[in-house]
């Protein structure tokens, strides 16, 4: 057995099931930490039976045992979270999840030794932009719970890293998608939902003139940033994850009429919105991972189209 094992909380979920293949291919062990109250149990049922992978089946929240699981591991990456939306609907449970659950796993992983730590953080933290793209060193301004246990996460980083030693990397993933992602993820729910529109030959329907955008980051790509941010010479670092092309609703609806084959046009809902835009600097990602991603806003979503027939 490999003597690199990684601590892996939250590794029941989406883009972990994207990530375990690429850690097993590099001859890490892996030890999933995760409530499974949300996990994709038969995913993790096919890793386990791979012999490399173990399943410890509790909750960031009880500080005991994550230590007693971060124990022996020599890389921890930090997954386990509350949504966004569910953070808005009981902020309690996103505190107590998100604040306390970080705190737990960062102490374990200072305080155990762990060579390089990789917290999931979010695009969130920026609220909305002032300018594009979306720079590190940009100012913040988290809007809900969700978004500021992330801002906090990566403080708290800082300051185990400043009195104990720890290093780490704290990746802000844009707006990730691509297959097994679960149809309602707050971000990327609106590419299910013109999917399912154009399978039933109705049109997308878009609110405003579509004009709002996001930085869709295929998760293949995303993974690999991930094991990239475990591995770097450089840390300490909070790190954009993105494609750095805002790529409109409008444009979607567009690309996903084409990729699904169907004769419509979208319906614009003419109605003020708020325009929000998202695109990623991602010069850091490129020098201190030496990531950068390779498929195109075009090849991921036709590809998303064909995994879902």
């Amino acid at each position: 057995m490999s003597d690199k094992k990684v601590f892996f909380t939250g590794a029941g979920g989406f883009i972990a099931s994207h990530v375990i293949p690429l850690l097993l291919e590099k001859d890490y062990t892996v030890r999933i930490f995760d409530n499974m109250t949300r996990g994709n149990r038969d995913r993790v049922n096919e890793f386990v039976a791979t012999g490399k992978v173990e399943l410890v089946e509790k909750d960031v929240r009880y500080g005991v045992g994550v230590r007693e699981a971060i124990r022996g591991c020599t890389h921890a990456i930090h997954f386990a979270t509350v949504s966004i939306n569910k953070s808005v609907a009981d902020p309690g449970e996103s505190i107590d999840i998100n604040m306390v659950g970080n705190n737990n796993v960062f102490a374990a992983a200072a305080d155990e030794g762990v060579e390089r730590l990789v917290f999931a953080s979010s695009a969130s933290v920026y609220g909305e932009p002032e300018k594009l793209p979306m720079h590190e060193d940009d100012k913040l301004n988290p809007l809900t719970p969700y978004c500021i246990s992330k801002r906090a996460g990566e403080d708290l980083l800082g300051f185990y890293e400043r009195t104990k030693g720890l290093s780490w990397n704290a990746l802000r993933f844009f707006n990730v998608y691509g297959p097994g992602q679960k149809i309602e993820a707050y971000y990327t729910s609106v590419i299910n939902h013109f999917i399912q529109r154009l399978r039933a030959g109705q049109p997308p329907i878009i609110d405003g003139a579509g004009d709002q955008s996001m930085d869709f980051v295929h998760v293949t790509d995303l993974a690999k940033g991930v094991v990239a941010a475990l591995e770097s010479e450089q840390a300490n670092l909070p790190i954009n994850i993105g494609t750095g092309i805002d790529t409109s609703i409008a444009t979607l609806a567009k690309i996903l009429i084409e990729a699904v084959g169907v004769d419509v046009e979208p319906v614009f809902n003419k109605r003020d919105v708020l325009v929000s835009r998202r695109a990623a600097d991602i010069t850091r990602a490129r020098e201190v991972l030496g990531w950068e991603p390779t498929i195109t806003v075009e090849e991921g979503m036709r590809a998303l189209v064909r995994d879902s027939e």
